[in-house]
């Protein structure tokens, strides 16, 4: 019998891209990795994942690359845990003619410009927005919305480019940067426009989407403005019974209006005294070990219903029991590094002795410089911890940070967060 191959566009720098290749492989299935660049992905190195390089940029490249494949075994499925590469794992998946999501559905979801217009005509409350060309369409628009404003690229992830704006001064700064990029971060090409939002008070929530129907609501933990980085989440999110109705509905009723209804989508929103507004809807699964806090909490692993439902399997997403699970990231708020390694044994033992704690990662070397918190890509490590009652595991996992945080070693010995 020839090997069933699962192949995935591209990865995820940190969190679920090594679990999808996991889960292909306890499937009986082999994953295969197709990539621009192997090295940004130390799980394949460490897990021995084939991979195969082309040029991921180009969907006619990748394509040509998924067909190579086939003369080693069938390709089942064809998926990205990237938000950058959902659209070209779509477009390619429709074209073997593969389980996956409407491609037309997810690039106007990847473009929040588009994104925004298509919630405003179906009526899903978020913020005003305005989309800008230029530094000054943006100071017009902040203008009428009013300050403070955020500011972010049309396409990204993880809250980079993502930034509050209090004057124009500091409006006029970051469009200027942000519109005077040509490529992100992966490389890819940015598009010459920016959006304009009113800033929406109140917490910070997500919604785990499954199929179109609302999974577990999330509650988020933001780093100090002006930056939007997520330090923390907890699972289930503690809400009275009617606010987490509507938050659920909300991000239903956003990811029927985008056509996101396939598999798994992040609905990030934020509850003031109108109620919940969306933020973005992402047409992928959550970040930040999301996951890994909903298989604790919830007992239902979305790796695996996603990785099922790319080969055309179903998976009912029904929680298997109630527990709370929660998360705490280690950042810093100036630059410093990691102490010697004796140091990082010591602190990372003291936070695995706190009740509740289950894991603990860093994801620097002893030594290694940090720097101030502004993406998800400044964290430094993690804490997880897991409990019986409700919010009992968010007071673990802080308490298991301010152990981790004896890692640290800033220039001044303060601003740890």
């Amino acid at each position: 019998m020839s090997t069933q191959q699962v192949v995935f566009v591209e990865s995820n720098t940190t969190g679920t891209g090594r679990e999808f290749a996991r889960q292909v492989v306890l499937l009986g299935m082999e994953p295969v990795l197709i990539t621009a660049d192997a090295d940004r992905y130390s799980y394949v190195r460490e897990d021995a994942v084939r991979y195969v390089v082309a040029d991921t940029a180009d969907p006619a490249a990748v394509l040509e690359a998924v067909h190579a494949l086939e003369s080693a075994g069938e390709v089942v499925g064809v998926t990205s845990s990237s938000e950058y590469y959902v659209g070209t794992a779509a477009l390619t998946a429709r074209e073997l003619g593969l389980s996956g999501p409407s491609a037309e559905s997810i690039q106007g979801c990847r473009n929040k410009a588009t994104q925004r217009r298509r919630l405003a005509e179906a009526g899903v409350p978020g913020p005003r927005f305005a989309v800008a060309e230029s530094v000054q369409e943006a100071a017009a628009a902040a203008e009428g919305i009013g300050f403070p404003v955020v500011v972010k690229p049309v396409q990204g992830s993880g809250s980079l480019g993502v930034r509050l704006c209090a004057d124009a001064g500091q409006l006029e700064a970051h469009a200027r940067e942000l519109l005077g990029a040509s490529v992100n971060e992966r490389g890819l090409a940015a598009p010459a426009e920016i959006l304009v939002e009113e800033y929406l008070r109140g917490r910070e929530f997500s919604v785990e989407v499954f199929d179109g129907r609302a999974v577990v609501a999330v509650a988020k933990h933001v780093g100090p403005l002006p930056s939007f980085v997520e330090i923390g989440h907890d699972v289930p999110a503690a809400l009275p019974e009617s606010q987490e109705r509507q938050l659920m509905e909300c991000a239903v009723r956003a990811t029927e209006a985008l056509g996101t209804t396939w598999g798994a989508a992040h609905v990030e929103l934020r509850m003031d005294d109108r109620g919940p507004r969306i933020v973005e809807v992402n047409p992928r699964l959550a970040g930040g070990m999301i996951p890994v806090l909903v298989t604790q909490a919830c007992g239902i692993d979305l790796v695996r219903a996603q990785v099922n439902a790319v080969v055309g399997r179903r998976e009912d997403v029904a929680p298997g029991h109630a527990r709370t699970a929660s998360i705490r990231f280690l950042t810093a708020d100036r630059a410093g590094t990691l102490g010697k390694d004796s140091e990082v044994t010591a602190a990372v033992a003291e936070a695995l002795t706190v009740d509740g704690v289950v894991d603990t990662a860093l994801y620097r070397a002893p030594g290694e410089r940090v720097s101030a918190a502004e993406d998800f890509r400044d964290r430094i490590g993690h804490v997880i911890a897991v409990a019986e009652a409700l919010g009992q595991s968010g007071q673990s996992a802080d308490a298991g940070l301010r152990s981790l945080r004896g890692v640290l070693r800033h220039d001044e010995m303060e601003g740890v967060r």
